[in-house]
């Protein structure tokens, strides 16, 4: 009898070794404003994968860049706010393409209670901001592209907003002046925190992450929302300078339509297993989780160089399903 017990427990112990060795983690390094989408695209995706273990880990888009050019970081897929930030910072040294594969737009969330949140509207809100006793804050532009993005926002507000009103001559400037350093965080979704503590009126966010939370949040004019593909030309003229990709380098960022970007890394350690991933995010399912969490999908998927992608994304990418 004992020694028919031994041999049970030896059997159990090794199937549950064996059961932690075929676990292969998928490492995906996101923007913030994807955690809620990405979580819930990672568990479907494992309940399709039995034996993966998707890990998500979310920063700025540049900061998720970074991870990988200059920490060295291995991960199976990047997706980043700004497919830009990809096509800048890891192409060509850690990636070879950039898939566009989501829309967003800015906004301006604020809860039930902020001051004067009862009044604020598309035609004051900068005025409302511009009271000494509102607070209202953004992400940092050098580590996420919400944050370069609201500073464009406020350079297209102020030529939108100047031709019929008198205070907003300059207002890109006084915005900036108004906001105290210590109301800038990491990333956008870094705010919220602040926001709902009551410490933050106002801030700078995509309107995914507010209907995300069933915040209340004020839509912008196409002209200055960098939604719209009709007013490409009018985002244009809105620029930011940022950090480059090494030390002393800067790049100009030039307001344009939003568009999230996704990739594969070079240093992935299960590419194939990146490519499955991507693969599930762009069919059906994934467009479906993407729609759902407020970030319309682009359809068909572009991609800069086709001629680079696996051979399912690129099935995928030319069919356009």
């Amino acid at each position: 009898m004992r020694k028919w017990r031994f041999l049970v427990v030896v059997t159990l112990l090794l199937g549950i070794s064996c059961s932690r060795t075929e676990i292969v983690t998928l490492h995906v390094f996101h923007a913030g404003s994807l955690s809620v989408p990405f979580r819930e695209a990672a568990t479907a995706f494992m309940a399709e994968h039995p034996g993966i273990d998707v890990r998500l880990e979310a920063h700025g888009s540049r900061t998720a860049a970074r991870q990988i050019s200059d920490l060295g970081r291995r991960a199976e897929v990047m997706a980043s706010a700004d497919s830009q930030v990809i096509r800048n910072l890891l192409i060509p040294d850690h990636a070879d393409w950039c898939i566009d594969f989501a829309t967003n737009e800015m906004v301006i969330m604020y809860r039930n209670d902020s001051r004067h949140g009862g009044e604020i509207n598309a035609d004051n809100w900068y005025r409302i901001l511009l009271r000494k006793e509102v607070q209202y804050g953004h992400s940092d532009p050098n580590a996420d592209p919400c944050g370069y993005r609201t500073l464009m926002t406020w350079q297209l507000a102020e030529r939108y907003y100047a031709a019929k009103d008198p205070q907003a001559v300059g207002l890109a400037g006084k915005l900036r002046t108004g906001m105290p350093q210590r109301n800038l965080r990491p990333k956008e979704v870094d705010l919220i925190a602040l926001l709902e503590a009551g410490e933050l009126d106002y801030i700078f966010i995509y309107r995914s992450v507010a209907e995300q939370h069933n915040a209340p949040f004020l839509a912008l004019p196409d002209e200055i929302n960098l939604k719209s593909p009709d007013h490409a030309q009018r985002y244009a003229a809105a620029s930011v300078r940022l950090t480059g990709d090494a030390p002393g380098k800067w790049i100009t960022m030039r307001g344009a339509p939003m568009v999230y970007g996704i990739t594969l890394p070079r240093n992935a350690e299960h590419p194939e297993l990146g490519e499955e991933f991507i693969v599930f995010l762009l069919g059906k399912e994934g467009r479906r989780i993407m729609s759902r969490n407020g970030q319309p999908p682009v359809l068909p998927p572009r991609v800069d160089h086709p001629e680079r992608l696996p051979r399912k994304l690129a099935e995928l990418v030319a069919g356009g399903e």
